[in-house]
């Protein structure tokens, strides 16, 4: 006797394969919220259709108050859509981050009253250490971030998830060359503070409550060369274990968190 087999069900095969990551893209409902809060423009949100989540539905509804088109689309649409792959149901399109100049920065420290407290990353091409420097830097109260324009990633969809919404508050300064920043940044009265594990003095005897620079090398190889001949200061994190460097991201958030520490006394 033949029986007849119930025909398997076939994977779901993503049918388009996301371009180049832009960085109109906003995925996850944090990253949304944020934006909205901020007052950032929002053209279009995709929505999981179906979802009854209530905590959704309230952010596509904030979305809407806001002027955004809210489309629901299939969670598979949204899948074929991400970057992240951690959408939370809702994928937004929204204006490109608006990038700022080091007098901004300098600006926003004067504002509020504060020795500038910045960091340089040295061509980083990982999304998520420059997501997290974004949101260290935000929590520690710096006054921006400076990124170059060639061989760094931008504020992607990724970035801004990495960073828990802080790319919403940060100002960001992308720069054609990073030691011509620097040379403005010291121009302008500012200490360009580098790092690496040679360096000359430990961070706890480096003055950070003047107005600061940090710069972070990148994943691979550090700090450039010429980037280090033209930092003021080099530093180093004391390493008490066998590992003898640490992710940017983490380096960031220490320096920052000694310049905090020295700055409130």
């Amino acid at each position: 006797m033949n029986e007849k087999r119930r025909p398997q069900a076939q994977p779901f095969r993503r049918t388009e394969t996301p371009p180049e990551e832009t960085e109109g893209q906003l995925e996850g409902r944090n990253a949304l919220q944020e934006a909205l809060k901020s007052g950032r423009t929002i053209d279009k949100v995709f929505i999981a259709e179906g979802d009854t989540d209530r905590g959704l539905q309230r952010l596509a509804a904030q979305a809407r108050e806001a002027g955004a088109v809210v489309v629901p689309v299939d969670r598979r649409k949204l899948d074929a859509m991400s970057f992240t792959h951690a959408h939370q149901g809702v994928i937004a399109q929204a204006a490109a981050h608006v990038y700022y100049t080091i007098d901004d920065i300098l600006k926003e420290a004067a504002s509020r009253g504060e020795a500038p407290l910045i960091v340089i990353c040295d061509e980083l091409s990982d999304p998520h250490n420059l997501g997290a420097i974004l949101r260290s830097a935000e929590c520690a109260g710096a006054h921006g971030v400076i990124i170059p324009k060639r061989r760094s990633v931008g504020l992607t969809a990724t970035v801004a998830k990495a960073s828990a919404g802080a790319v919403e508050y940060m100002k960001v300064a992308r720069v054609t060359n990073i030691n011509t920043a620097i040379a403005e940044l010291k121009d302008k009265g500012v200490w360009v503070f580098g790092t690496a594990a040679e360096g000359s003095i430990p961070m706890y005897k480096a003055n950070l409550t003047v107005p600061a620079a940090i710069v972070i090398g990148n994943e691979g190889e550090g700090l450039s060369q010429l980037v280090r001949k033209n930092c003021d200061v080099m530093v180093s994190i004391p390493m008490k274990g066998r590992i003898s460097s640490l992710n940017a991201s983490a380096a960031a958030s220490i320096l920052l968190y000694e310049a905090v520490r020295q700055r409130i006394g």
